[in-house]
């Protein structure tokens, strides 16, 4: 019996080939983890790709304000699709917010850092470099800044900064050592690739704006149909669980 049908499943197999299309997708770095093991599983069940490119959301907002050739845009910062949508940019009614984000200070599991401190822990004498991500264009650096203003911090601790072009990159400038401690994204802080590799503690949501986070398929796309198809897949509870276990909230 198994050999009546492996012929139409070789056939099922080859046409799923040969009408697969892959969509570039530029992302917000804070999503670095969830979202790949998200796009496997997506190719998996489709068969189409996805071909990631991680960033800062503030610079992928120019390139496509420039006409990159982006399918969808996940962004760390809502205004940027929403900003996007009404300059025209977007297929309309796909915008949908994800997720919101959160930040952690973070440090190296070798670090003395007392993080029951929270961020009055950055004082001490021992901490020479503190990472964040640039607030110029990147969501979470400007996370990060208002908790320290509203904690009257930023001004005692300005000569210490180490901007990372993304939050990512300001998670490998503490893993790295380049930096005692930073100010990164929940996400990444929880991520199998970081946690057993650091500890955090969570700066309270009181401290900064909400990171409201949302996605949008491109006008520009050639592939609106599989872009559309990734979006709404991830609207699936299964998917809707996943980020919440990644460490964003709804």
């Amino acid at each position: 019996m198994a050999r009546i049908y492996l012929i139409p499943f070789l056939f099922f197999a080859l046409s799923l080939s040969a009408s697969a299309e892959e969509i570039t997708v530029a992302a917000a770095a804070d999503l670095q983890f969830v979202l790949k093991d998200a796009a496997t599983r997506f190719e998996q069940q489709t068969g189409n790709k996805v071909n990631l490119i991680f960033g800062s959301s503030g610079n992928f907002f120019s390139q496509i304000q420039n006409g990159a050739p982006f399918d969808v845009f996940f962004s760390a910062d809502l205004d940027y699709p929403k900003q996007l949508e009404a300059a025209g940019l977007v297929e309309p009614n796909t915008l949908y917010q994800y997720a919101t984000g959160k930040i952690v200070l973070w440090v190296r599991n070798d670090s003395k850092l007392d993080l029951s401190k929270g961020l009055a822990a950055l004082l001490d004498p021992s901490v020479n470099k503190i990472a964040i991500a640039n607030p110029a264009h990147a969501p979470y650096g400007r996370a990060a800044m208002a908790a320290l203003e509203h904690e009257q911090l930023s001004g005692k601790l300005k000569d210490k900064f180490v901007l990372g072009e993304n939050v990512s990159q300001t998670a490998q400038f503490v893993e790295s050592g380049s930096a005692e401690a930073g100010i990164i994204a929940l996400s990444l802080a929880v991520a199998p690739a970081m946690k057993e590799k650091g500890r955090y503690v969570e700066v309270s949501t009181s401290l900064y704006p909400p990171l409201q986070q949302g996605c949008v398929v491109l006008k520009s796309s050639k592939k609106k149909a599989v872009a559309l198809a990734f979006v709404e897949f991830l609207k699936k509870p299964e998917m809707v669980k996943l980020l919440e276990n990644s460490g964003f909230a709804k």
